[in-house]
Order: structure tokens, then sequence, then C-alpha cells
């Protein structure tokens, strides 16, 4: 058991190194989450920082709204701003806790973008850490799946701080109920269908053989710092053999074929990411087999062509994948932002196949032709007006809006 003022002495810590314009809470009137409000908020408030609140309601149980009220109460007496963010997307297609994890992270994302916040916590606990490795060793996770969750972790200006991460589920209620707060236990906690619950069964009863939750956490943070190597293997030999081309990633072959496996999957993957959006690493098997053929024909994966030309690995946004077209100045393909004069129906779309001869100078750019293909092009009707990648850029310009992961060779 921690001690209260230690509990209060780790939640806490977060604003050490955390938010600076203000922080978010995700509260979803759980216990963990009320713990964290009750302990983040007041904090927060002494320390003069901005602080909000707000609550995902999923619509998947009638009595969400309830719960969402009675943390609506709680804040108010903290004197917190709550807001409840709705979301009605469930189709009852596929994995139901993953949608509506990845719903919740997008909702609280633009809900702190909107009041300029910098950080929102988490109330994930000890507990969610080990059922988190244990679950993810039953898929075969490697090295990164089984660092767990990050105490902290940015992406797209935003920090996502997870305090109790050290502090047992257990702890945290006898904190509450000490000083007379309560919670709404959700039932879909004790439901079977869903793994994460099966996971909690299952810790107990392998906790027999010396299977713990802290010695899973222990190997989450071993994880967490193999990884940490890891990353700058891959860092290092991207700096020294990977450029950015109009969209695309030139790796050098004879530099990617004698690094490490992990070393050069890690490197591929992030480019996979980076150019197709995908949210998560490809499958091993998928990855290996890809990297392999590529390095003497023509591969795709995940939305991305991979093939050998002029020395180096290149993979490119595959055409048949790229989005629909989009208005100037609006994001296209998820990652383009292309500006220019103001022109009456022109709209953003690839170059393609159309387009790419009637840029002439394309050949002497030294950019795979796939790459070209996929890059952005303004197009009014069927006329092409600029490719601002193919050397045809005029008054038009093309950015990318997220950085590559790594650090790569100079132009």
């Amino acid at each position: 058991m921690t001690p209260p003022d230690a509990l209060l002495w780790v939640a806490t810590r977060c604003f050490e190194t955390g938010p600076r314009k203000g922080l978010g809470l995700a509260v979803s009137g759980g216990g963990d989450s009320m713990a964290l409000l009750h302990m983040l908020g007041p904090e927060a408030r002494a320390r003069g920082l901005r602080c909000r609140v707000a609550t995902v309601d999923h619509g998947l149980r009638p009595e969400a709204r309830a719960e969402a009220a009675r943390v609506a109460a709680a804040c108010a007496r903290l004197g917190l701003s709550h807001e409840i963010l709705d979301w009605r997307g469930w189709d009852g297609q596929g994995n139901l806790q993953d949608a509506a994890r990845r719903a919740r992270m997008t909702l609280l994302a633009g809900w702190a973008e909107r009041h300029d916040l910098d950080a929102v916590a988490l109330g994930h606990t000890r507990d969610d850490q080990a059922e988190t490795v244990l679950m993810r060793l039953g898929r075969g996770s490697g090295v990164d799946g089984l660092s767990g969750m990050a105490k902290a972790r940015g992406a797209g200006g935003l920090t996502w701080l997870r305090p109790l991460l050290e502090l047992r589920r257990d702890d945290l209620r006898r904190w509450l109920e000490e000083r007379g707060l309560g919670w709404d236990d959700d039932p879909s906690n004790t439901d079977p269908r869903f793994l994460r619950v099966r996971a909690r069964a299952a810790l107990k009863a392998i906790e027999p053989v010396g299977v713990t939750p802290d010695g899973l956490v222990a190997t989450a943070e071993r994880m967490a710092l193999a990884r940490e190597a890891l990353e700058h293997l891959a860092d290092d030999l991207s700096s020294r053999a990977t450029r950015l081309a109009c969209g695309a990633v030139a790796i050098k072959a004879e530099a990617l074929a004698r690094a490490p496996a992990e070393t050069r999957l890690r490197l591929v993957s992030a480019a996979l990411r980076w150019i197709g959006g995908s949210v998560y690493r490809p499958r091993l098997g998928a990855l290996r087999a890809a990297l392999d053929g590529a390095a003497t024909a023509r591969r795709t994966l995940g939305g991305v062509v991979l093939e050998p030309w002029r020395g180096a690995l290149w993979l490119s946004r595959e055409i048949a994948a790229t989005g629909p077209a989009a208005e100037i100045g609006a994001p296209w393909d998820g990652r383009w932002i292309v500006t220019g004069p103001v022109l009456p129906g022109a709209r953003i779309a690839a170059l393609g196949p159309a387009g790419l001869p009637q840029c002439p100078g394309w050949r002497e750019l030294g950019v795979a032709r796939a790459a070209l293909l996929a890059s952005p092009a303004v197009w009014q009707g069927e006329t092409l007006i600029a490719a601002p990648c193919a050397g045809r850029g005029g008054a038009w310009s093309a950015r990318i809006v997220a950085g590559f992961p790594y650090r790569v060779l100079p132009h």
C-alpha cells in the first residue's frame, strides 16, 4: 500500500515538466479518473494553470449521461470547467474497444486544440500497464509493444500524460474513500467479451507461477530502455542514409543492407507510416516480405510503393491509395498543404500519369517516378495548372505537415 501523501506526490510530479499553457483532464467518472480529477485539478489551480475537464460519452450505455453529469458536478465543486464530448460513430463492426479508444483520443485532441491546452492527462494506472503488457505478449509484440504505455508522449503539438501510471488501482480507490469521494463503476469493466477484462482475470490466475503485475510492469520499464536504444540506432542510420524528396523516402541500399535487422525494420516501418498515414506499424511478416522483395522488384504495403532505384530503396505514396481531391489550402491525402493564387474551381489531386508528361523536366529531378505520380498537383477541371514537386510550381508551393521522425541527410 502506498501512503496517501505519496500518492498525491507521485500524481502531481507531472507539473514539473508538463503543461505550460493549459492542462486537460480526461475524466470518465470511474475510480481512476476521479482520483485524477481530485489530485490534479486543485493542484493546477494552486499553480495558476488553466485546467479544463472533458468526459467522452460514447453513446453505448444509457447510464453514461448521468455519470457525466456527476463528473460535471464534481468539477463545479472544484471550480473547474467541464465539457461532454459525444461519439456516435460505432457501426457495430470490428473491435469496439479499439474503435472507442481511437475516437476518444481524437475527440480529446480536438477539444484540447480548441481550448489551447498543451497537455491532456489520462487516468491509466499501474494495473492498466500490467494488463496492456500481458495483452501485447499474447499478440507477439516486440520491444515497442512490450514497453507498454508511456508516462508522457507528444503528438501533434499535444502532450499526453499518464500521471497515475505508477499507482495501483486499489490505492487510488482507497484514497477517494478516505476523502468521502465517490465514483461510478463501468459495467463493461467486468464484461468478459472484452480482452482487457479477460486479461485482468488471467493476471490473477497466473500469479501462482510468478507472473505478477509488478513483474510485467518491470518488463515494460526494461523494454522502454531497450526501445530508446533502438530508436537511437535507427535515427543514426537515417541521418547517414536517408533523404526526403517529394514526400518520398530514399534510403541508401548498401547502408540499409549492412544495418542490423531490427534497425532496418524500424527505419522502413517509420517511413511507411509517415508516407501512408497508418497509426500502427505494419505486421512483422508483411514488413519483412515487402522489404526482402523490394531489394530487386517493386512491392506495395500499406498504401506505399517500395522499389529499388539508383542505389536506394525508394518508398513512395501509392497513387491508387491517395485521398480524394481537396480545396486549395486544405490538407490533401492527410499530409500535404498546397498554397498559391486564388483560382476559381482549382483543386488538389495526384499528378498522375495524365499530368506527369506535362512536366518536361521531371526526369532530371532525381526522384522516383512513383513519387512524382502521387505528388500533389493543382487541377482546374482536366487542365493541369501546377505541379510543385515535379518542377512546374510557378506561384504554387507544397509542403508536408508532419516532419519525418528521424534525422535525414541534408538536401
